[in-house]
């Protein structure tokens, strides 16, 4: 599997200079088979998945959630995609 990695923020400036917020984007946190931990947030209408490191999100656009699963099946979906790097008897889960 190949992905292509993306710095993102984990903040976000919204607003004109003058009045800029910043917003939290908390979403769910995953544990990877204790390899790593994604973040899963809900972009309008679609799933973003983040791989967590050192203090920032990095933009996963290879893993694709379809928007049609709910948020209590994101962790079977992901084990489904990532099972390949499993060692017998883990599993991918909610960690937050």
């Amino acid at each position: 599997m190949s992905w292509t990695l993306r710095a993102v923020p984990l903040r976000c400036a919204v607003g004109n200079p003058a009045n800029r917020i910043t917003l939290d984007y908390a979403g769910m946190r995953f544990d990877v088979y204790g390899r790593y931990e994604l973040d899963v947030i809900r972009d309008g209408s679609k799933w973003k998945v983040f791989r967590r490191g050192d203090g920032k999100r990095v933009l996963l656009d290879d893993v694709v959630i379809p928007a049609e699963i709910d948020e209590d099946e994101i962790a079977t979906y992901l084990d489904d995609l990532f099972h390949e790097l499993a060692r017998p008897g883990q599993i991918v889960r909610r960690v937050d």
